[in-house]
């Protein structure tokens, strides 16, 4: 294995750590199901983008079942978060384990994509798909609208940390350091959005009370 798939790898696995997380703390805090359902929602978050992304590539089987270490880590995450009753009594986790989630997946989505011979375009949108897949099965699971349609920055991030990594490719620059520069700006312009309430911009007149106000 060479050091870009080395990167890859890694990023994936603590990308899938962080969403296995962010899934079950979210199936402890907001549905308060038992540990079965904890597990589950955790592990789907944890790897539906992943095999959205694979399935949308034909790099089949996905990476989830092919490589078991996958599935530990997205179960190893899911039991964290369902034992660990601190963390449960905390809500920044649950939104940072999410940045960090999204951020992950949108860069390896995105040098997957280009590995695979796609082009820069299609390589941005798989970024994005593979950051916002998992979150989306949550929300969709947990009966509530994806965050990525009325909740702060979430597609935006992820589409930025994607086209770093096609810039990046195509001056030649090593997959290393735009890499890990991608998933931090990603998982900062999140944050962002998150802290101080930042949208897409809506339509003229657009009025929903559950939407964060800009300032």
């Amino acid at each position: 294995m060479n050091a870009q798939s080395t990167l890859l790898l890694a990023l994936d696995l603590l990308g899938t750590f962080a969403f296995a997380l962010n899934g079950a703390l979210t199936a402890v805090r907001v549905i308060r199901i038992d540990i079965v359902g904890v597990v589950t929602l955790g592990m789907i978050t944890a790897l539906g983008g992943g095999i959205i992304r694979d399935i949308l590539i034909d790099d089949l089987p996905p990476a989830t079942f092919s490589d078991w270490r996958y599935l530990a880590v997205a179960a190893a995450g899911s039991l964290l978060a369902f034992f660990a009753r601190k963390l449960e009594r905390l809500s920044a986790p649950i939104t940072m384990f999410d940045a960090a989630g999204l951020s992950l997946f949108a860069v390896t989505g995105a040098v997957k994509a280009l590995d695979f011979g796609l082009g820069p375009v299609q390589a941005i949108i798989l970024g994005t798909i593979t950051g916002v897949g998992g979150g989306t099965l949550r929300d969709v699971l947990i009966r509530r609208v994806p965050v990525v349609l009325n909740s702060d920055l979430y597609a935006i991030p992820a589409m930025v940390a994607a086209s770093v990594i096609v810039v990046c490719a195509s001056l030649d620059i090593p997959t290393l350091l735009p890499a890990l520069a991608a998933a931090a700006l990603c998982f900062t312009i999140r944050m962002v959005g998150v802290r101080y309430g930042l949208n897409a911009p809506g339509p003229r007149g657009f009025d929903d009370p559950d939407r964060p106000k800009q300032t």
